[in-house]
Parts: C-alpha cells; sequence; structure tokens
C-alpha cells in the first residue's frame, strides 16, 4: 500500500479551488499559507499579479507576541491584516484557503478578518 503524500494531496484541492476563486482590485483574493513555524496572508490582485496588502507571524507587530503556527497566532494575523486592508480601503475579498481545511488555524485566520471588518 503507497503512502499518501500529503503535499500532493493539499496542492491537488488548492489548483481544484483556484479554478473558481479569482481576485480583482476591487475584490482581491485573501491567500493563506502556512508552515509549521508561521502563518502568511496576502491579499492578491489576480488581474494586474500584485499583492496589495500582506501579514504574517514574521511581522515586527507580531514577531515579538507570536510563537508558532498556532490559533492564537493566526488571530492576530488576521487582525493585522484586515487594519492594513482598511488602511487601503479595501473592504470586500475573496476567500482562498489554500487546499487546507476550513478548520483551526484557517478558521482562526478568516474569523478575525471578518472582525476586523473585511467581508467575505
Amino acid at each position: 500500500m503507497a503512502r499518501i503524500d500529503r503535499q500532493a494531496e493539499r496542492v491537488k484541492r488548492h489548483r481544484r479551488i483556484r479554478k473558481k476563486v479569482q481576485g480583482t482590485g476591487d475584490r482581491p483574493r485573501l491567500c493563506v499559507a502556512k508552515s509549521l513555524r508561521h502563518v502568511y496572508a496576502q491579499l492578491i490582485d489576480d488581474e494586474s499579479g500584485r499583492t496589495l496588502v500582506a501579514a504574517s507571524t514574521l511581522d515586527r507587530e507580531l514577531r515579538e507576541t507570536t510563537h508558532g503556527c498556532n490559533v492564537p497566532a493566526a488571530a492576530k494575523v488576521g487582525e493585522l491584516l484586515s487594519q492594513r486592508a482598511k488602511g487601503q480601503g479595501i473592504e470586500t475579498v475573496v476567500f482562498d484557503r489554500g487546499g487546507y481545511l476550513y478548520h483551526g488555524v484557517v478558521a482562526s485566520l478568516a474569523d478575525a478578518c471578518r472582525k476586523g471588518g473585511l467581508e467575505f
């Protein structure tokens, strides 16, 4: 019996999602990525191929207060991202979970963005 390659399965899910989810200048794509140590989120305009706003646990504001890729760290990244998006005048986004299950870290980040004022 062959082993399941979890990364390959996640990439397949992400490609399937990306067929349907497209970010525009009016409504950018909120893309979530994570590693074992950090959580990353960015708002992307797919029409022009630009990242409009980004936040992660590597940012100076969060580096001292967060440790690891966990639910509280993801919530802080979501809050920071929504603040920066509001500063750019972005209010509505389309959510791209990156092939990850909508659970734990990904759900925490999305909920914090919603509390910060972003509409999905």
